[in-house]
């Protein structure tokens, strides 16, 4: 691998190739609780497309595996190396390269964080509309997992807002696919295809994102219920989704959310914890939240002060109709102390010793079957499986607390088969992975599965391209850097 090294230093600079000891733990994994972190044998930090395609080219000649890493807030392990890999850290590929006020898009660089590109298009009036709970997170990761986040229900996922991009394929090829328009019916749509592949089919190099207006003004309102079924069921009435509870039409036009959270009770035990202001602060009396047993969260957005104020009343007078047991339209400061303790849900949930937290999504209408799936797969096992997360379009974050991994795989394995059987998938915005690999393998339909593997070896012929995720490697990657596989198909996921 010396050869390797000094070509790679000569692509990208040696200060920006580490080895050994000089690279950080971070750059061995994500954030997945269920996939352990393994060191790669180069990091490299490439400062531009032409640097990787460089690399690819030199780990192409050298069968060797390559894994695509952002900021790392990822979830499913699909940024953990294989080993003997090359691991290329878009930390220096960073920069917002235009805002296009005209026609409401940016140009950008996959290592640009959600946080920095909001601050760069907000003088122009505009924003990137997919809010997720960690705004560290990278456009070069998102659109690797298609993420959603809290204003999807309203606004769609990443998908919805990639127009274009620029890639480098395995070959070091620079493809670009897309641009500044909305449209297009000239051939297969590589854009699309690309988005969500999780760094198995190229490695995205630039993004051309579709911009929204800034909404000048938003509202809080909070709901509590009796149930957590009762708080899903809520939830396709306000959005337009479904019928009213009892059988009667949904009515027609109505506000619209921009979000519709569903916060448990461990999200509210930890802004308990924050001290006397806790749920107070939030004016829920002591009667109704010893009685609540879930939250819904609905955020809403107008530009007319006016409009706004009616939109909160209507649904404010919605949601009591809709069973919930008190309404409280939230002071500012508490409405962003609530909204940040929901997106710290993953936090809350690693400190307080979850075993993993999965992304199960279901049609909305759907909720109520699958956290009854949940609650049987955890009295059946012995577990604890608790819930919160994007209500409005059918993804529910499950934090799954059971240490033995048998026991553990078979609350999962029963969670994302119900998941199936109810016209979901086992990811709704954190992807497949490594994680998840094994029961998206084994539920999903054999014939769409080789298709996917067709597709992955018309982009990535030598199997380069973090094999292992997603997929098993096929026979294209079971060549090695010396004489080991680069994969162990099996033994993934510890």
């Amino acid at each position: 691998m010396s050869d390797a090294g000094a070509l790679l230093a000569d692509a990208v600079g040696a200060r920006h190739v580490l080895s050994g000891e000089a690279i950080a733990e971070e750059y061995g994994g994500d954030e997945s609780l269920a996939v352990a972190r393994r060191a790669p044998a180069y990091a490299v930090r490439p400062a531009s497309a032409a640097e990787v395609a460089d690399v690819l080219r030199i780990a192409g000649e050298r069968r060797i595996p390559v894994t695509a890493r952002g900021a790392g807030t990822g979830m499913s392990g699909a940024c953990v190396p294989a080993p003997g890999g090359i691991v290329v850290s878009f930390e220096r590929m960073n920069r917002v390269l235009q805002v296009d006020a005209v026609n409401h898009v940016a140009v950008v660089q996959p290592g640009v964080s959600l946080e920095a590109l909001d601050r760069a298009v907000a003088p122009a009036g505009l924003c990137y509309p997919v809010r997720l709970g960690e705004p560290s997170a990278s456009v070069g990761g998102t659109i690797a997992t298609n993420a959603g986040g809290m204003h999807a229900v309203r606004h769609g996922v990443t998908r919805h807002h990639v127009l274009g991009l620029e890639a480098v394929l395995a070959s070091g090829a620079i493809v670009r696919s897309g641009g500044k328009y909305v449209k297009t019916s000239a051939g297969y749509d590589l854009t699309q295809l690309l988005v969500g592949s999780e760094g198995t089919l190229a490695l995205v190099t630039e993004a051309t994102l579709r911009l929204r207006p800034r909404a000048g003004r938003s509202a809080t309102v909070l709901a509590a219920f009796g149930s957590e079924e009762d708080v899903f069921r809520a939830v396709p009435p306000l959005a337009g989704g479904g019928p009213e509870p009892g059988g009667g039409p949904a009515p027609s036009g109505g506000p619209e959310p921009v979000a519709l959270e569903y916060v448990d009770l461990l999200a509210m035990a930890a802004i308990a914890a924050d001290g006397p202001e806790g749920t107070s602060g939030l004016g829920i009396p002591e009667d109704v939240r010893r009685a609540a047993l879930g939250y819904l969260l609905v955020v809403l957005e107008d530009r007319s002060a006016s409009r706004l104020e009616e939109d909160v009343e209507s649904v404010a007078t919605r949601l009591l109709g809709l069973g919930a047991l008190d309404v409280f339209v939230l002071p500012a400061g508490a409405a962003r102390k609530l909204t940040e303790a929901r997106e710290r849900a993953f936090w809350t949930a690693k400190a307080a010793g979850a075993d993993d937290v999965v992304d199960a999504v279901v049609p909305r209408g759907a909720l109520p079957e699958l956290l009854a799936a949940a609650r049987a797969a955890a009295e059946d096992t012995g577990s604890l499986v608790t819930g919160c997360g994007h209500a409005g379009d059918g993804n529910v974050h499950l934090s799954v607390f059971q240490p033995d991994p048998v026991r553990r795989d078979e609350v999962l394995r029963r969670l994302f088969r119900a998941a199936g059987e109810h016209g979901g998938a086992v990811s709704g915005e954190h992807g497949v992975g490594r994680a998840k690999k094994p029961y998206f393998l084994e539920l999903e339909d054999p014939a769409k599965v080789e298709l996917m593997r067709g597709i992955k070896l018309a982009f990535d012929p030598r199997g380069i391209l973090n094999p292992g995720v997603l997929l098993d490697p096929g026979p294209q990657a079971s060549t090695s850097v010396g004489s080991a596989p680069l994969v162990s198909p099996v033994t993934e996921v510890t």
